[in-house]
């Protein structure tokens, strides 16, 4: 690999331990576009927290909302260490600028008022980022609406296990903290992710940095309280097992 493609995954490795664990066990095949689209998603998902003051974590987000652009017109990839690596982006660029922008939320201390903008900000965020990757890959369009719930879904996933973390910066990250209003919020993630559908490998091995999902919306379903607590894994071995049966139906 080029210095900017092993920069990408060593970005990936120290910021995202687990996702990192999950793209090794993707197919050789698949693997390499998979470190820029995941070291880009770490770096965007860090801007809004740049800074305390709003308007400026707003303007250190626009910087990549502008370079995707520009990757996306122009082909000019953004002038950052793992810049050189993201060439290979440029097909899903409006996507990942969609993305970026879905971020601004991030940029402010307002809560989410209804659970409607909660999902919507999950759609924009994990929804394109999962879209993207499956794209990226070479699935088909057709695909996109059964990636994009899933990919919302495992989102959801991902938030709530961020909330403990949200709390202590001061955020209120859900719209509605009661303890039946979490377990619906995970009951409606998980029956998505418990929708049998058929997908194309391409879209499977996608999705797999979300392997997990499933099992931690199930959990919290049954007892919400695990929200606050920060406890949503089994014991290691059997999250080592469970990647391993993830990725060989990839």
């Amino acid at each position: 690999m080029k210095d900017s493609e092993i920069a990408c995954a060593r970005l990936v490795e120290t910021g995202d331990p687990e996702r990192f664990r999950a793209i090794m066990a993707v197919p050789v095949s698949y693997r390499r576009p998979l470190w820029p689209l995941h070291a880009l998603n770490l770096e965007v998902a860090r801007a809004p927290w740049a800074s305390k003051e709003p308007l400026v974590a707003e303007m250190r987000l626009q910087w990549w909302v502008d370079a995707l652009e520009r990757l996306a017109d122009d082909g000019v990839v953004p002038p950052h260490e793992i810049g050189p690596a993201l060439g290979v982006l440029r097909p899903v660029a409006p996507i990942l600028s969609a993305l970026a922008d879905a971020r601004r939320v991030d940029c402010w201390p307002d809560p989410f008022t209804k659970t409607d903008d909660l999902w919507l900000y999950l759609d924009g965020t994990a929804g394109n980022l999962f879209w993207a990757s499956a794209k990226l890959l070479g699935a088909p369009d057709s695909e996109e609406p059964r990636v994009r719930a899933q990919g919302t879904a495992m989102g959801l996933a991902a938030y709530l296990m961020a909330v403990p973390e949200l709390e202590r910066l001061g955020r209120h990250p859900l719209p509605d903290g009661r303890a039946d209003a979490i377990a619906r919020l995970a009951i409606q993630g998980r029956d998505t992710l418990r929708i049998k559908t058929s997908l194309s490998k391409p879209a499977r091995c996608a999705l797999l940095p979300g392997w997990e999902a499933e099992a931690v919306l199930s959990r919290v379903a049954r007892e919400p309280g695990r929200v606050a607590a920060g406890a949503f894994h089994g014991a290691e071995i059997g999250r080592r097992f469970g990647l391993l049966r993830a990725a060989w139906r990839c």
